[in-house]
């Protein structure tokens, strides 16, 4: 299923710049970055949940945001992007 992830982390302190580099991180694990704080995530239920763990466990309640939308299965007919910036299909093999 396709998941967009989202988040705001608060970087007026080195520990909110840490978090930003940690959260940018564990959801580049399971998806690709397609704005600076928004990452598309092909997932199964399963690995949703442990993504959905490590984050919530990575941010701070109390400045931070994170927001999970679960696009589905079909997703191709829901997501639409345009200009400048290609989005790699995460179906299809990445040559180098």
């Amino acid at each position: 299923m396709m998941v967009i992830v989202s988040y705001d982390v608060n970087t007026e302190t080195s520990s909110g710049k840490r978090r930003l580099r940690h959260v940018a991180k564990i959801c580049n694990d399971y998806g690709q970055r397609v704005q600076n704080s928004v990452f598309e995530c092909l997932v199964d239920s399963t690995m949703l949940e442990e993504m959905k763990e490590r984050l919530l466990k990575a941010y701070d309640e109390d400045h931070d945001s994170l927001y999970f939308f679960n696009v589905g299965k079909k997703y191709e007919n829901k997501v639409s992007s345009y200009g400048c910036k290609q989005v790699l299909d995460l179906k299809k093999p990445v040559v180098f």
